[in-house]
């Protein structure tokens, strides 16, 4: 029976975990022993597999829901017996710290950890650094995770190691998410808690990182060498001169993307005004499903569908392909998932790096005024200093040009999908539906941008491109969103919600740092002229950040605090 449960936990089959969980423990002295034995034994091999790059993500995870429904069995007879509980490796508490919505990197660290007999407490997403703190006291664990994906949460991680360090806490903090970085660790957390502060790349490290924490042989080794590892980047950064962009606002300007608003003129939108869509099609979706960001989700890397054959991976991948294909026949069939979207497209001119948007034709009546960032950084001659704005025509050139807004969600519903899975201890088939509507919300953004061209604003009415050539982005216009390198900074999407009323038209709300949930949301502008493409901003320098404030009604440190990323100087403290 013990190589029945061992065969098993390594190839993920649940078939019949249960009645063999049963049978080993009607043959053990104590069930407890069943967890320690036989289910240990084959979560020890997917261990040692995994580390070795014999085993992938996917297949771990499936791992993991085999041992977590045996468990589940074994529980209600240990609780019964009251004799022990079963030894870990150690115990963690993790979360997506406050205002991020963010959770699948989260989840899979904590799934692998569970499979490295690792004890987890999540405590899921938009988590205040009190509850993580009082969680880790009341329940003393050895470690803190904190995850987090967009920008604001950087500076969370960092008042929570201040929190932590006036606490009096001592346990490590492992950082990690895919805004975070190891230079980031090093210089902007680590100095406020002195006990180790670990960045953690990914799901495939944390084992590694927690195993050398817990064990007393390795732990003063590992700390000293990432002291080191914090002091090099530390010293490194502190080597490099921060190198303001070379250019003031006003030369940045002057030198600004020159455009012939005569020839030809802006095309006027066929439907203007705000739409919504309800209940919109799934199966409208598919098609427009780009694929590798999903198995990017499962730590795969490489091309779709090239990753499917590869001779290391392929297996896996496409194992996990079919499995999410049957999912996604399954969602659309049984309607798990509900897809809203929003989309207005009104009459906008540029005012400077600043594009007014219109109530009407009449545009003596503004809906809102957008603010836009400009490259400061030094160019080849001939090549211009970017700005959004400079693709909508001038106020003063008496163009009159439109501006889109587009708001969509696949993520209506998932809640009780989730909860089901969680209950039946189904992490693998919970993270497989978690990426894929993150996936039907990006092809909804691209179904309703296609639509956007050749119906509603209308300027492309004959494009028929391949989904390939979609995805490379070969149509004319782009559709930037508030967050990402052309317009960084993320409270532009207040605006946005404003202008669409998208709580209320598409069912998403905006978090305290403006994440969107539910989390499988997309957002952004659109802009139609011809020679529009994306961009990123790059380094700006104190003067524009000032300007940019003033403009937006900020403080200057308020501003600086959202373009954080983009600062080509040091604030002040």
């Amino acid at each position: 029976m013990s190589e029945r449960l061992a065969h098993a936990l390594v190839k993920g089959i649940d078939d019949y975990i249960t009645e063999d969980t049963e049978e080993a423990r009607l043959a053990a002295a104590e069930p407890l022993h069943v967890i320690e034995g036989p289910l240990m034994d084959g979560m020890n091999i997917v261990g040692d597999l995994f580390g070795s790059g014999k085993m992938f993500l996917p297949q771990v995870v499936k791992s993991a829901r085999v041992m977590k429904r045996a468990v589940a069995h074994l529980l209600p007879f240990i609780e019964k017996g009251k004799i022990g509980t079963a030894r870990t490796n150690g115990r963690m508490v993790i979360a997506t710290v406050k205002g991020d919505v963010h959770d699948i990197g989260k989840n899979i660290v904590g799934v692998v950890l569970q499979c490295n007999n690792f004890e987890v407490i999540d405590l899921g997403v938009m988590v205040p650094y009190d509850k993580i703190l009082e969680t880790a006291r009341r329940e003393e664990v050895d470690f803190i995770g904190l995850s987090g994906l967009i920008t604001p949460s950087l500076d969370e991680m960092v008042n929570i190691s201040r929190e932590m360090q006036r606490q009096g806490f001592t346990i490590p903090l492992l950082i990690g998410g895919a805004t975070t970085s190891p230079t980031h660790t090093s210089v902007k957390i680590a100095p406020h808690y002195k006990s180790p502060v670990i960045y953690v790349k990914d799901a495939s490290r944390a084992v590694g990182v927690c195993q050398a924490l817990i064990t007393a042989s390795q732990r003063e080794a590992f700390v000293t060498q990432n002291d080191v590892d914090h002091d090099r980047r530390r010293e490194q950064h502190a080597g490099k001169k921060v190198k303001s962009p070379e250019l003031t606002i006003l030369q940045a300007r002057a030198n600004r993307r020159r455009i012939d608003w005569a020839a030809p003129a802006p095309f006027a939108p066929l439907s203007p005004g705000v739409h919504c869509f309800d209940h919109y099609p799934l199966s409208d979706l598919v098609a427009s499903i780009d694929w590798m960001p999903f198995f990017n989700a499962w730590e795969f890397s490489g091309k779709f569908p090239a990753l499917l054959t590869d001779p290391v991976v392929g297996e896996a991948a496409s194992s996990l392909y079919a499995d999410a294909r049957e999912m996604l026949k399954r969602i659309i069939a049984e309607r798990w998932l509900r897809v809203r979207a929003v989309v207005g497209l009104f009459p906008a001119n540029a005012v400077g790096d600043d594009v007014e948007i219109y109530t009407d034709e009449r545009r003596d009546t503004l809906a809102t005024t957008l603010c836009f960032l400009r490259q400061q950084k030094s160019k080849a001659p001939g090549l211009p200093h970017e700005c959004l704005a400079d693709y909508i025509a001038p106020k003063q050139s008496a163009v009159p040009d439109y501006m889109g807004a587009f708001a969509v969600t696949a993520g209506i519903g998932i809640e009780e999908h989730i909860a089901r899975f969680e209950r039946a201890h189904d992490d693998y088939s919970s993270i497989i539906l978690k990426a894929l509507a993150d996936r039907l919300a990006e092809a909804c953004a691209e179904r309703f941008h296609q639509r956007v061209r050749r119906e509603l604003w209308g300027y492309a009415p004959e494009e028929a491109l391949t989904n390939e050539q979609l995805v490379r982005e070969e149509y004319r216009g782009i559709r930037p969103a508030p967050g990402y390198p052309a317009c960084p900074d993320h409270t532009e999407k207040a605006k946005l919600w404003s202008l669409l009323d998208v709580d209320n038209n598409a069912g998403i709300r905006l978090t305290e740092s403006f994440a969107m949930y539910p989390t499988a949301a997309v957002s952004g502008w659109y802009f139609a002229h011809p020679q529009a493409h994306y961009f990123g901003v790059g380094k700006i320098d104190r003067d524009q950040v000032a300007d940019y404030a003033q403009r937006t009604g900020m403080t200057l440190s308020e501003a600086e605090r959202w373009l954080a990323p983009n600062l080509g100087y040091e604030p002040a403290p």
